[in-house]
């Protein structure tokens, strides 16, 4: 029977047993019919993939007293052989550290033989909702990590691994100010910031050219709402506001403008703005606008 399963599936089960590992089951998944093995594997050796979002202490404390109150683990992970022996997991790190901090030494896992599935890892992790700045901070870490491994390949290529073009350029912001508020800039930058046609290396250098035109942008419009809030304006929507007033490309379906042609219409915008004439009123209008 052994010896009718595909050649990289008997690896896998030599190297799930070579690593501690019990093989429960082998079986094709119900979509398109892939090989997999279903495993417990030794929790020290399994680790999250080195380019995914960083842990949650509140998350792992609530995993934690889940598990002990239900009083069983109902939740695999998936895991793939790691470049340097033992397992990655794209999408079980809370679930990993809340088991070994409840004292077990196993964990239940898929464990599938393609290394790439670890790169999926934005549509694979279902265990705790990713915000904006954790997205992109995982998208750019998996960018380097994908330039290591193949400097040929164009980035256009990995729109599915990335999901959003502006995640990237975002992320090369994240890791100099996490407090950046880019989610003022995503309605604009969906539109304008798209996937390119360039291998790794130089993608990524447009990529650090894109996050630099940002930040002028921003720039100009840090002042602006530091002058509403001198003038005793606290609403949480004033950045979202000022940016929404100079979109220019509001709720256009279809947009045919350059990143750089909406970043430069922006500051033009935003330079000629006074704000001693800022009402809020306008900005409130400006976001429903943008929607």
């Amino acid at each position: 029977m052994l010896e009718e399963l595909p050649q990289e599936i008997q690896e896998l089960r030599k190297k799930v047993l070579a690593e501690g590992g019990q093989v429960l089951a082998v079986y094709q998944e119900p979509f398109k019919g892939h090989w997999q093995i279903f495993a417990l594997l030794p929790l020290a050796k399994v680790q999250p993939t080195p380019f995914q979002r960083d842990l949650s202490e509140a998350h792992v404390e609530r995993l934690q007293e889940v598990i002990a109150k239900l009083g069983r683990f109902l939740d695999p992970i998936v895991a793939v052989p790691a470049p340097n022996g033992g397992f990655w997991t794209p999408n079980g790190n809370h679930r990993r550290e809340a088991l070994r901090r409840l004292g077990r030494e196993f964990i239940p896992a898929v464990v599938v033989p393609d290394p790439q599935v670890a790169f999926e890892i934005l549509a694979l992790n279902t265990e705790k909702a990713h915000n904006l700045k954790e997205k992109a901070l995982e998208v750019i870490r998996m960018y380097r990590a994908l330039l290591s491994a193949d400097p040929t390949r164009k980035e256009k290529e990995y729109a599915f691994q990335f999901e959003e073009a502006h995640l990237a350029t975002l992320g090369l912001i994240y890791e100099k100010d996490e407090r950046f508020s880019g989610s003022a800039y995503v309605p604009i930058l969906r539109k304008v910031d798209r996937f390119l046609d360039l291998e790794l290396p130089l993608a990524l250098e447009e990529r650090e050219r894109r996050a630099g035109l940002l930040l002028e942008v921003d720039a100009l419009v840090e002042p602006l709402v530091q002058a509403l809030r001198e003038r005793g304006h606290s609403q949480p929507f004033l950045k979202h506001g000022i940016v929404s007033k100079v979109n220019p490309v509001k709720r256009k379906k279809i947009v045919t403008m350059s990143y750089e042609e909406a970043m430069n219409r922006m500051k033009a915008a935003l330079s000629s703005l006074d704000p001693s004439k800022l009402k809020v009123e306008e900005l409130a209008a400006a976001l429903e606008e943008t929607g």
